[in-house]
């Protein structure tokens, strides 16, 4: 759908780069392998494009499109608390978003001799 929110098509049928119109309409391609997500959409091809367009009417609101493109863009999973653990667990490593920037120090150097200055 980002064609669609990009208003560079009215319709993501329309995007020439969508696989929408074999998913969703049934149209033959010799490009595509259907995903085993897909084929479990239903048992026939027809109930499966059914099923496929009303997962496309469904609409993300703007906070949950925020979030996806964040993961994309930092490469993170996206998921909730347990989700995060098991993938730390699977991989011995955090891999979750984080904030922009160096953490703020925790503690104030001080320098022997020297008082703290205040400004």
């Amino acid at each position: 759908m980002n064609p669609v929110r990009a208003a560079m098509v009215e319709d993501p049928a329309h995007y020439r780069w969508s696989s929408y119109r074999s998913h969703a309409l049934g149209q033959a391609s010799t490009i595509l392998t259907p995903h085993p997500l897909y084929l479990a959409l239903a048992a026939g091809p027809t109930q499966r494009q059914a099923a496929y367009r009303g997962l496309l009417r469904a609409q993300l609101d703007a906070p949950a499109i925020d979030d996806i493109r964040r993961a994309l863009n930092q490469n993170q999973p996206l998921g909730n608390a347990r989700f995060l653990a098991s993938i730390a667990r699977r991989l011995g490593e955090r891999r979750e978003a984080r904030p922009r920037g160096r953490p703020p120090s925790k503690a104030k150097a001080s320098v022997p001799g020297h008082s703290e200055l205040e400004l």
